[in-house]
């Protein structure tokens, strides 16, 4: 609170409550304030800000007191305590005060007087309290989702991290199996193919938390289908199809490579392999087919690219993306749309 508002607060509270309280005794007995004595009015405006000061300076003992409880969460037993605190504070200050001052003053202390000295003070105060309560378990609320929030965003970030970081030994081991066979067969190509590889390592440490262009991505599948073919057979039927709409879009990178990976590791039986990316609007849509040995007992599926795949996409585009797979008796189907940007 502004150290302003701690002097001003009081002498005001005190003022609503004595400008309340006359409002209500003069419209009773038809009188008029003006028309009091100067000096007791004067009286009756100094006890009340007196008052005042006392029950604000005892109401912020009270908060300071439960907070660190209800830091601990608001529940209905410590918010019942400061109730009743509150109201302690609050009828304890108005008969050090007020009861005297009234008693001693004018034409003495009804129970009217009483009544009304102890009701108007506590109803204003539990407004105050309300208001002050309310902010501070607002504040709080509020803290604590920004809280939550930074730390459920830092584990995400650790949990991509993570799942981006099991892309690279997979990826290394299909690569250097790659280079392992052709070591016998032909050095100099084993040489491209590590050149190769070196430019594909580059692409998947290089500002990996940023988007890259659909180009840059299509690229980089292009050069790791060319290494891949290299291992393959040369029966092998590739089919691949890129949109030349699919250009500077920005897209995540290295979410398309997990459905190429599997369809080159599980490619049998008639031994084909479809790629198509297509803008469709405003999604890509990215399709891999691949043929696979009749009645694969391997689920083709669950490996652990697309499990890391599906949950990057959760991570990155929830909402936004949808992966779908279908298995039939030679043929794996698998389709990626992303909303993009």
């Amino acid at each position: 609170m502004n150290r302003r508002w701690k002097y001003l607060i009081p002498p005001l509270y005190g003022l609503l409550i004595y400008a309340t309280i006359r409002l209500i005794n003069d419209t009773l007995a038809d009188d008029r304030f003006w028309e009091r004595p100067l000096l007791l009015n004067t009286i009756e405006i100094g006890f009340t800000i007196l008052m005042g000061y006392l029950i604000f300076y005892a109401m912020q003992w009270v908060f300071r007191h439960f907070d660190p409880f209800l830091a601990k969460g608001a529940t209905t037993s410590t918010i019942r305590k400061e109730l009743l605190w509150v109201f302690i504070v609050t009828e304890v200050g108005v008969n050090l005060v007020m009861t005297p001052m009234v008693a001693l003053t004018d034409d003495g202390l009804s129970w009217g007087d009483f009544a009304i000295i102890n009701v108007i003070p506590l109803l204003y105060n539990l407004i105050y309290y309300a208001v002050v309560r309310s902010n501070k378990l607002l504040k709080a609320y509020i803290d604590n989702k920004i809280q939550l929030e930074k730390i459920t965003n830092d584990h995400l970030q650790t949990e991509l991290k993570f799942l981006k970081a099991q892309y690279h030994p997979h990826f290394l081991f299909n690569a250097l199996n790659t280079v392992y066979f052709q070591m016998d067969e032909d050095v100099q190509a084993a040489k491209r193919s590590i050149e190769k590889f070196s430019g594909l390592l580059r692409y998947q440490l290089y500002d990996q938390q940023q988007t890259v262009p659909l180009s840059q991505e299509i690229q980089y599948l292009t050069n790791f289908i060319e290494l891949q073919q290299v291992r393959t057979s040369e029966k092998l039927q590739l089919k691949v199809n890129f949109d030349p709409a699919l250009n500077g879009q920005q897209v995540y990178p290295l979410l398309l490579l997990p459905m190429v990976e599997n369809a080159f590791k599980y490619a049998g039986g008639r031994y084909h392999i479809d790629i198509v990316a297509r803008l469709d609007g405003n999604n890509l849509v990215f399709t891999v087919t691949n043929s696979i040995p009749l009645n694969m007992p391997v689920k083709v599926d669950s490996g652990i690219g697309l499990e890391n795949l599906k949950r990057r996409l959760e991570l990155l585009y929830s909402g936004k993306s949808s992966l779908q797979t279908a298995k039939q008796a030679d043929e794996f189907w698998a389709e990626l749309q992303i909303k993009l940007d």
